[in-house]
């Protein structure tokens, strides 16, 4: 958010006026907002060789989640893109877009569980040295399925990115700086329960994720969920 304002009225705008300008763009199959907690993050358990605390400057304050119909899809969208590309001044101090491709992309939840009541979202890098099919493979395959077996989680959704590139989302006036040693690879969502399902996740599972973690990933940011809002799903309004 802009920091020359209470970062609470971005949130608002941001929730407010700028996504019905994103919800209006034709060809979206869903699009939904992630705000994350200011304070409520870099919790996951320190190893050496793993980042675990998030720099003030690159902290994360939401997600814009926007999944097409097809590839054309942002095409029809154009309109909109460009009043979004507009508005974005108003509400951002800095914008990065991370892009997937299709099947890029997991989201389990468990039927047999309780219903998601809080989530958290890591922020994975790829270790130096580790190649982008076998880190895909990893986060997809391996460390997903990992995490579904996992009692105390009822919902693991995973998104791996295209190598980033700033002029696929170089909106004016908004800054889009990002280092390559701040460049994130990949992102999962946590969904729990309750309180006590989440402590004891972060307590006795994510230490023994760790032994196999940091052959794969240099860096993990972890953010708590204040709130997801849904503003497309499946192809409709909400």
């Amino acid at each position: 958010m802009r920091d020359d304002k209470p970062r609470q009225e971005g949130m608002d705008y941001w929730s407010g006026p700028h996504s019905q300008i994103i919800a209006a763009s034709k060809g979206l199959l869903e699009y939904r907002q992630q705000h994350l907690s200011q304070t409520e993050h870099s919790f996951w358990p320190q190893v050496d060789g793993l980042e675990t605390q998030v720099s003030e400057d690159r902290r994360i304050d939401g997600i814009a989640e926007v999944t097409f119909e097809n590839m054309l899809s942002p095409l029809a969208g154009r309109k909109q893109t460009a009043l979004a590309f507009q508005d974005e001044v108003n509400v951002f101090r800095r914008t990065l877009m991370h892009m997937g491709l299709p099947y890029s992309s997991r989201w389990l939840t468990a039927t047999d569980k309780e219903d998601s009541q809080l989530r958290d979202v890591l922020y994975l890098r790829r270790q130096e040295g580790v190649s982008s099919h076998a880190f895909r493979q990893y986060v997809n395959e391996k460390l997903i399925d990992q995490l579904a077996e996992v009692d105390s989680v009822t919902e693991v959704r995973s998104q791996v990115y295209m190598p980033w590139n700033e002029k696929t989302w170089d909106t004016p006036n908004v800054a889009h700086d990002n280092p390559k040693s701040e460049h994130l690879h990949a992102s999962v969502i946590l969904g729990f329960a309750n309180q006590e399902a989440r402590q004891d996740f972060y307590e006795k599972v994510a230490p023994q994720l760790n032994v196999t973690l940091t052959t794969y990933v240099s860096a993990l940011h972890t953010y708590q969920i204040d709130k997801t809002l849904t503003f497309v799903a499946d192809g409709k309004r909400q």
